[in-house]
């Protein structure tokens, strides 16, 4: 599972990816989990928005910071 944090480095943006690890941590799954930084990137992922939220290369969230539980929860989809 690959799983990718959309954001320029903002404050919500970091709030996600340190969300994002301890909903991995939770679930027991093994992820790779990426910071995406780079504009042209997110662009790419068509994600106006940020922080977004790709897992698999799918955009799961656009726009707000997630819970730890809504994390695990697309995580176990």
């Amino acid at each position: 599972m690959k799983i990718e944090i959309l954001g320029t480095g903002c404050a919500k943006c970091k709030a996600l990816e340190e969300a994002v690890k301890q909903a991995v941590a939770q679930s027991g799954k093994f992820a790779q989990i990426e910071k995406v930084e780079d504009i042209m990137k997110i662009m790419e992922y068509q994600v106006v928005s940020t922080p977004g939220l790709v897992i698999d290369g799918k955009v799961v969230s656009t726009g707000k910071l997630l819970s730890v539980d809504e994390i695990v929860a697309l995580i176990n989809g």
